[in-house]
């Protein structure tokens, strides 16, 4: 069993078109796990960890692939994640179970807007981080103006630990600025990484550059900043620990270069995975435990301090889940404990009972038997029953692990089976999407009777239909695409509403009084009742009534969202008066209220990222401006501009046509949900 800690779990994540599944083929080939490159794009078998037919056709990353690899004597599990935005559910459920990930940023666009969403996704689940920096062969890179692109636009600590050889098409190597040695990576795959003296007209550039890392270090290390004081030499494995202790602390952010494509600067990637990114034994994991007590078996809940020992009680997250011919297919992280087929486990969320079958590790599509899964492993399990985010734990407690942050669709599609025979696939194949993917929901339209469906994006649902077509061979008509629209309030409104029946024996009462008002906040409940005027047995209840209200608004029937609920008072009936009353009187008193509360649509605002040549820029700009668009800013680059703007979704569709033909199809966009704002 490999020591725990010498085990790195990571995701690779950027922007879309960064060089994530590049790089993640170059990691496989090093560490022995592959032994020939294929490329993303280029007419072979494609990228590895590109397994399915769409991603083959579009060229890019839809679904999280998981692989395990050697580097030296470290293992490492490796996840790597889509660049669209469209897929940032894989994103958002790989992060939630890493210890750390490598972020990669383009030396010509750097910091782009998924950039921006997926340092936002590591900051929320504290996972500390690499930049690398790829694409340094490409015309106009300029890693200094990157590093200062993550520094002020994503309010990171970010410093160079190398400085480039060349540039461009010059570009040969990197200089290792803890070791002052100059890399290269020679032969057909750049496998061989050879280390040279600093070529003579780099030196004093390099020197410059090691002496900022130092004094950046400094404040992370009183040795450090005493030897400097003295004029003394620097160790470097004094450096190595104090980068350590600052990343894994998220005070620092390592930042590395290379070129993926053109086989350069992984190796030194791979070496700054093992020696600054944490194992599983440096993450902090909480859980809530319940345990039955009393009488009346109420459970009472502990906070619980996981502990990475494959001795201790199991506790493990399921984080994906597909659905495939022979079963359920589950991806799981193991927090704590030790996990072995045949095994009996319970499920905190269910509370019952589960016996696991077959244990595989994934690499990319294809499965290896395991037979016994230990704490910092991620493993799969075969033909068990769960629902993504589920807690798996050996006993009592019963342990509850954080949850995942799932954002809300903002576009819906409604789709009809073209002939009966395609009906029931069509109904196989939506149930699967929806159990795999908590960003892809699945309704009726109460007045046509249409199946809806709804994702994050036009391309996110178009994988879908593809997928519809060549997995469950069902053919369907589309309808036009329709926007998620909110329904909110403008200002505060009190609710004062007496629910009574009386219709022959027991009847029914509930009485309740507060007042709704705007917030930030999707829902908020708070409770002031005061002096039993409600019992607390019906408190729950009336939350319940609250959130069933929200579903629908009095405009057009869109979902209510930055909403308020304050319950003050009311009255009860000892024998009239019941939770299916109070849940009653609540939904109500809500609707009478909004009503009164000037309520108005909500629609969803995208922020969009274009990429023009320059000679195009006038153009685009007057096209989003014509969209009602809210120009932010553009940044003009070597040969090209980036616009930033602020559009709403319902002017977008059809973008992507027009902004070809504006541009001779040489412009690209990128586009991700920004706010809901006043229709």
């Amino acid at each position: 069993m490999i020591p725990r800690t010498r085990i790195r779990n990571i995701g690779i994540s950027a922007h879309i078109d960064s060089g994530k599944t590049t790089l993640s083929e170059r990691i496989l080939f090093y560490t022995g796990r592959i032994h020939a490159i294929e490329e993303v794009r280029g007419g072979g078998k494609g990228a590895t960890m590109d397994f399915m037919p769409e991603e083959k056709l579009h060229g890019i990353t839809i679904t999280s692939a998981a692989t395990t690899c050697q580097w030296h004597d470290t293992e490492i599990n490796l996840i790597d994640t889509p660049g669209h935005v469209d897929f940032t559910i894989e994103v958002e459920r790989a992060l939630r179970v890493l210890d750390g990930a490598v972020m990669v940023l383009c030396a010509v666009a750097g910091v782009q807007s998924q950039s921006i969403t997926v340092d936002r996704q590591m900051k929320r689940y504290r996972v500390p981080r690499l930049a690398f920096i790829n694409k340094m062969d490409r015309t106009g890179a300029d890693p200094f103006r990157v590093v200062q692109g993550i520094r002020d636009r994503l309010q990171l600590n970010a410093v160079l630990l190398q400085y480039p050889i060349g540039s461009e098409d010059q570009f040969q190597g990197v200089i290792d600025l803890v070791e002052m040695t100059a890399d290269y990576f020679e032969g057909e795959n750049g496998e061989n990484w050879e280390k040279k003296s600093i070529p003579e007209p780099l030196r004093d550039e390099a020197q410059q550059a090691r002496d900022k890392l130092l004094d950046t270090l400094s404040l992370f290390s009183e040795s450090m900043t005493e030897m400097l004081l003295a004029g003394e030499e620097i160790p470097k494995e004094l450096i190595w620990e104090t980068i350590r202790q600052a990343t894994l602390s998220l005070e620092f952010t390592p930042v590395l270069l290379g070129s993926a494509f053109k086989n350069k600067g992984v190796q030194n990637l791979l070496d700054a995975v093992t020696l600054y990114l944490p194992s599983p034994v440096d993450r902090e994991v909480k859980g809530i435990g319940y345990r039955l007590q009393g009488t009346d078996n109420s459970l009472s809940s502990i906070t619980c301090n996981l502990s990475p020992d494959p001795d201790a009680s199991l506790v493990a997250l399921a984080f994906k889940l597909t659905v495939e011919s022979f079963g359920q297919l589950t991806y799981t992280r193991i927090y704590s404990g030790m996990l072995k087929p045949g095994d009996t486990v319970y499920n905190s969320r269910t509370e019952q009972r589960v016996q696991i079958g077959r244990l595989v590790r994934m690499h990319a599509n294809k499965r290896e038997e395991v037979k016994v899964a230990v704490a910092g492993d991620i493993v799969a399990m075969l033909g068990v029953d769960c629902a993504s985010g589920d807690t798996f734990c050996s006993g009592e407690p019963l342990v509850s692990l954080e949850k995942m942050f799932v954002p809300e669709p903002v576009i819906t599609l409604a789709i009809t089976p073209k002939k009966q025979e395609d009906s029931d696939r069509l109904s196989k194949a939506l149930n699967r999407f929806q159990r795999e993917d908590p960003t892809f929901r699945l309704s009726i339209d109460p007045e046509s009777g249409a199946t809806l469906i709804s994702g994050m994006g036009e391309l996110h649902l178009e994988i879908y239909l593809e997928r519809i077509q060549r997995e469950y061979n069902a053919e369907v008509y589309v309808g036009t695409p329709a926007v998620a629209y909110r329904e909110t309030i403008g200002q505060q409104a009190t609710f004062d509403y007496r629910f009574k029946k009386q219709s022959g024996g027991p009847g029914q009462y509930a009485h309740i009084t507060g007042w709704i008002e705007p917030t930030d906040e999707p829902f908020v409940f708070e409770n002031r009742v005061v002096g039993g005027a409600i019992p607390k047995e019906y408190i729950p209840a009336c939350e319940k009534g609250f959130r069933e209200a929200m579903q629908s608004g009095k405009l057009q029937g869109y979902p209510v969202t930055g909403v308020k609920v304050v319950l003050d008072g009311g009255s009860y009936h000892p024998i009239d008066s019941s939770e299916l009353a109070f849940r009653s009187a609540s939904h109500q008193a809500i609707e009478g209220a909004i009503a009164k509360a000037k309520p108005y649509i909500l629609e969803p605002i995208m922020l969009v990222e274009v990429e023009t040549p320059n000679e195009f820029m006038g153009r685009v700009q007057g096209d989003l401006s014509s969209r009602r668009g809210l120009l932010l800013g553009s940044e003009t680059m070597q040969g090209y501009t980036v616009i930033r703007a602020e559009v709403s979704l319902a002017r977008m569709f059809g973008y992507s046509t027009e902004l070809r033909s504006l541009t001779s199809g040489m412009a690209t966009f990128t586009m991700e949900f920004a706010c809901y704002r006043q229709s």
